[in-house]
């Protein structure tokens, strides 16, 4: 009952909050902002499920601990860079899609991005939200092995940010091929980094036991990452946009960091 009541109010806080910016979406006309909610939203769900968890339990404070950090700088990052770029290009054309079948902006807003992201946020944080109920005084290998995978998922999705932010400030890159750095070794360091601090807190989650049920939540990050809103429209822009994109396919990983093919 205690982790069904945790659950029923973090839902009800993460439907008020999407209800909110998608209110917010109306006044601007632009639904882009969602991403950067996206992390921060999850942010706000492991902070309700840490004023619930038992005092002092410290897969509470390891999984809230790394989930703020994670979130803050993903959510700070892509707020700038929403204000600095403009709406996102992907968001502009479903919402126009939508209104070429008669949609207003404020329904499809509603039902292609707000309520359809606001279920997949609450699924991916579920190990944050029920393994801070766990009474345990102890972390058990499980936990330090998660927490070690997490904090390496952060540090390598920042260094991929940052590489591709630098890369992107130097007019003299425009129309070209970001391959050096992590970008030399995978196509999306920033996705790989984001799917191990997932399956890193899960981990922590695991180390408790009854959090091991909560394996949809970071099995469903790499499905979204790789096969709806992350990889294929980013790729599928860049090969229109990019004349080396296809031979930089051929040589690089597309997800996990491996050593570049020969051409």
């Amino acid at each position: 009952m205690i982790i069904a009541a945790l659950l029923v109010v973090n839902a009800i806080v993460t439907a008020l909050c999407f209800i909110a910016l998608w209110l917010i979406s109306l006044r601007l006309k632009d639904v882009s902002f969602i991403d950067a909610w996206w992390a921060l939203g999850l942010v706000v769900i492991a902070g309700v499920s840490f004023m619930n968890s038992p005092p002092g339990a410290p897969h509470a404070i390891l999984l809230t601990a790394l989930c703020t950090i994670w979130g803050l700088r993903l959510g700070g990052y892509l707020l700038w860079r929403w204000r600095q770029q403009g709406p996102d290009r992907r968001y502009v054309k479903i919402i126009a899609r939508a209104q070429e079948r008669g949609w207003s902006f404020a329904a499809a807003a509603f039902l292609f991005v707000f309520a359809l992201q606001a279920p997949l946020q609450f699924i991916v944080s579920l190990p944050v939200q029920i393994a801070q109920l766990s009474p345990s005084l102890e972390l058990g290998p499980f936990a330090w092995a998660g927490a070690a995978l997490a904090a390496a998922g952060i540090a390598f999705e920042s260094i991929g940010d940052w590489q591709l932010t630098t890369f992107r400030a130097n007019p003299a890159n425009k129309g070209k091929v970001l391959d050096t750095g992590l970008w030399r070794y995978t196509r999306h360091p920033n996705y790989f980094g984001d799917a191990c601090v997932w399956w890193g807190l899960w981990l922590i989650a695991a180390d408790t036991g009854f959090g091991a049920w909560t394996l949809p939540g970071p099995g469903l990050v790499p499905y979204l990452i790789t096969r709806l809103s992350g990889v294929p429209p980013v790729e599928n822009h860049l090969k229109r946009s990019r004349p080396d994109y296809d031979a930089y396919v051929a040589r690089t990983s597309g997800f996990i960091p491996l050593p570049p093919k020969r051409a």
